[in-house]
């Protein structure tokens, strides 16, 4: 039949702001139209030998409450949401009581068309034991119209719903509910459940139980009412998985995409009721998500990625342990002199390019660039994670850093390492701390940074550095002079770069 190319454009269709009230208007005037033609077939078996003239009248009167009813339900709907209707023309977002009258669309209309079922039912039921010779098909009558009624305002409701989700997805954005305003999802399988048997039995009771005397409903009647039936269980049925089956597809898909790490996604809010909490929910767990990642970002950035990771997955204690690191310290030479030439805002720059440098040989090697110091920063080769030639890849990292500043030609620096215990990690108090390396090898690289300035290599390396590194890196450094460097009484054996 057509019901499912009529699903389908109900499917297709999302109203402009300005058409969404005439559509509704249209489903309203067509479920009326199916509910008019159940209540047909359910008088269809009213036969007596004098019903021609009652079959008229009441089929006259019937006609005539509708062609009346439909325009005053029509007036009375635009009433109650005349508000709704404002805001979407106006193009503003809708105010809290706004939001939540044009929540309850669906129901209102589907109230107003029970209504005014429920005052036919009455009206034609009077009619009808008026002009019939046998008062009870009045009663038979009025519980026809009643059913006619219920199928009509389940239909209303159904298609209403479908057509209004642009304007319920308005409403939740600007004022996400937190209690559902619309029927749950066990009331919908319930409701289209009395849509597609409930009625259609109740309706064949009656033509059984028939108050004329006839007994059995006839062929027509007995053929075109489980008719019936199919196609408005069809409809109410398609409607019911359209509005369930739709949006859970849409937060499988996107509950998918958080879960390959797309913090980014947002699913449009467009049910009132559980389903539009569980939309809701997705996008606040990606956004809270989001946010994870966003400070994971930050707290890695300032403190490096493997201390960030060892402090997310063993949490953050003060104190430290004993660890056997290379220390390398780079220090940019004359840099008072520099920012009194370039200025403020150019040494910021320009720093900002070294250390670019530096964050770059260090990270290449497995290092962690445990602090900026000005115009110093301090690398750690071996804490918080373990390299298996942490000397090796301080050495590396050392000749990278200064053949890179040597290309760039924009500042001179030194560059020192060594090799020893050290503390490692957090200092400071509770609500404040680092994480940091302390020990004798972080002493010993500061200072050899100061020989390295005036070094032509401009790098200088200890002797344990040397040692405890794989014997092929040595071949790019060459002995050099034994210091006593500031702070100590014995002489220290250098290495510098070849």
């Amino acid at each position: 039949m057509r019901v499912t190319g009529v699903v389908r454009a109900v499917r297709r269709v999302a109203p402009a702001d300005r058409v969404v009230v005439p559509v509704i208007v249209l489903l309203v005037v067509v479920a009326n139209l199916v509910g008019a033609g159940v209540v047909t077939l359910l008088l269809l078996g009213v036969t007596t030998s004098d019903s021609t003239t009652a079959r008229l009248v009441t089929a006259v009167s019937g006609a005539g409450y509708l062609l009346l009813a439909v325009p005053v339900g029509t007036v009375w709907g635009l009433r109650r949401q005349r508000r709704t209707n404002a805001w979407l023309w106006s193009g503003r977002e809708p105010t809290p009581e706004e939001a939540l009258i044009a929540l309850r669309l669906p129901a209102d209309v589907a109230r107003i068309v029970a209504v005014v079922w429920a005052v036919g039912a009455v009206g034609i039921g009077v009619v009808a034991a008026s002009v019939y010779p046998q008062p009870l098909v009045g009663l038979r009558t009025g519980l026809s119209v009643v059913l006619g009624g219920v199928v009509t305002a389940g239909v209303t409701h159904l298609l209403v719903a479908r057509a209004g989700r642009h304007v319920t997805a308005r409403a939740l954005a600007a004022h996400p509910p937190e209690v559902p305003r619309t029927l749950s999802v066990r009331r919908r399988l319930l409701l289209t459940w009395g849509l597609t048997s409930g009625v259609p039995m109740v309706g064949l009771v009656l033509l059984v139980l028939d108050p004329t005397g006839t007994g059995t409903p006839g062929r027509f009647t007995a053929l075109f009412l489980p008719g019936v039936s199919l196609v408005v269980g069809l409809l109410a049925t398609l409607l019911v998985a359209r509005s369930v089956g739709t949006p859970l597809v849409v937060l499988r898909r996107a509950v998918q995409r958080v879960g390959e790490g797309e913090t980014d996604v947002r699913v449009q809010v467009d049910d009132a009721g559980e389903i539009g909490l569980l939309q809701t929910g997705v996008n606040s767990m990606a956004a809270g998500l989001a946010e994870r990642e966003r400070m994971r970002d930050l707290f890695g950035r300032h403190v490096g990625a493997d201390v960030a990771a060892r402090a997310l997955e063993n949490g953050v204690e003060l104190g430290g342990e004993t660890r056997t690191v290379a220390a390398l310290f780079v220090d940019v030479s004359g840099s008072t002199t520099l920012a009194e030439q370039v200025g403020p805002q150019e040494m910021v720059g320009l720093l900002n390019r070294f250390f670019a440098v530096v964050v770059d040989a260090v990270s290449a090697e497995g290092g962690l660039v445990n602090k900026f110091e000005g115009d110093a920063a301090l690398c750690v080769f071996g804490a918080p994670a373990a390299l298996p030639d942490a000397a090796g890849s301080a050495l590396r990292a050392a000749r990278a850093v200064c053949a890179a500043v040597a290309e760039a030609g924009e500042v001179d620096v030194g560059v020192g390492v060594a090799w020893g215990d050290v503390v490692a990690g957090q200092v400071g108090a509770a609500s404040r701390l680092e994480y940091t390396v302390i020990g004798d090898a972080v002493n010993t690289a500061a200072r050899l940074t100061e020989l390295a300035k005036d070094h032509p290599g401009r790098v200088v390396a200890s002797d344990a550095a040397l040692a405890a590194a794989d014997p092929a890196e040595r071949r790019w450094w060459s002995r050099g002079e034994d210091v006593v460097l500031r702070g100590r009484s014995e002489p220290t054996r250098t290495w510098v770069a070849a």
